[in-house]
């Protein structure tokens, strides 16, 4: 692996969005920013050559460009520019593998537009080792909340390379964490519930203490780090999707699931990914 961070490149706002989003985590990881644009195009003799020409001079213009953006920004960031040709999502997962950090962009769900994040980008964020982020162009225009940072804790489950990579971005950015363990009471306590409220808030408090046992040792190594733990009553999904709306970042986990086609994520990143307004950062779990 190589002490860089990489973002795919294509053009779009998005791409652009999460390259300048991509040049700030550089520079905070001082490490070099690898922009990667990748040729789809088949080399064939149906295409004709003019259109293969212009294609090349738009694809070096935008990597000349937003590598000379970059380091007008961030004069001390080493930037790399570099062209590939195959598949997107095979290229850019293979790059993701070598990379601190792939950032791509996504364009979210759009109101009656539906399901519109690009098929790329599920494919990369469901099958990188290593961590991705998604960013959306319209995460440039919020405003700066310095709300910090949230994350999606499952306190039933090991955790540890989520919280590893939480842990150092807030130590990184100097963002606060705020760290969620979503619930839903049993339905089997739904009559005792009735009866006896306390039941609930009793068993609340339980996972509260366990989520706190489970940040402890992150927050002594880490202790320049402000950290909330919070146990909430809802669908994770919901409750991360309502956080994110004044988050700077949200992190989520990915556990490794084997399919025989399309990305493996489960409904809570998903969710995530397509409702959250702040760029979103998955984490494989395996």
């Amino acid at each position: 692996m190589t002490a860089q961070v990489t973002v795919g490149l294509d053009g779009s706002d998005e791409s652009l969005a999460a390259a300048r989003w991509a040049a700030r985590e550089a520079v905070l990881r001082e490490v070099p920013l690898r922009l990667l644009h990748v040729d789809e195009w088949p080399n064939a003799p149906e295409i004709p050559l003019s259109y293969a020409r212009t294609h090349t001079g738009h694809a070096e213009s935008l990597l000349r460009d937003t590598a000379e953006e970059a380091r007008k920004e961030h004069p001390d960031l080493e930037v790399l520019a570099e062209r590939a040709h195959g598949r997107a999502a095979e290229i850019l997962t293979a790059a993701a593998g070598e990379a601190d950090l792939t950032v791509l962009g996504s364009r979210g769900l759009g109101g009656v537009l539906g399901f519109v994040v690009g098929s790329v980008s599920l494919a990369v964020v469901g099958a990188a080792r290593q961590p991705v982020a998604l960013v959306r162009a319209e995460s440039e225009r919020r405003t700066p909340s310095r709300a910090g940072i949230v994350v999606g804790v499952d306190i039933h489950h090991p955790c540890e390379p989520l919280l590893g990579f939480a842990f150092t971005e807030a130590a990184r950015t100097g963002l606060p964490l705020r760290l969620l363990h979503s619930w839903t009471l049993p339905a089997s306590y739904g009559y005792a519930s009735m009866v006896d409220p306390g039941i609930g808030e009793e068993l609340g408090d339980h996972l509260l203490g366990g989520l706190d046992d489970l940040v402890e040792p992150w927050q002594k190594r880490y202790a320049g780090v402000k950290v909330t733990t919070e146990a909430v009553v809802g669908s994770p999904a919901y409750q991360l999707v309502d956080a994110s709306q004044h988050a700077d970042l949200v992190i989520v986990g990915r556990r490794n699931r084997k399919m025989p086609v399309g990305a493996r994520l489960g409904h809570v990143a998903h969710a995530v990914i397509h409702h959250s307004p702040a760029p979103v950062a998955v984490v494989s779990l395996a």
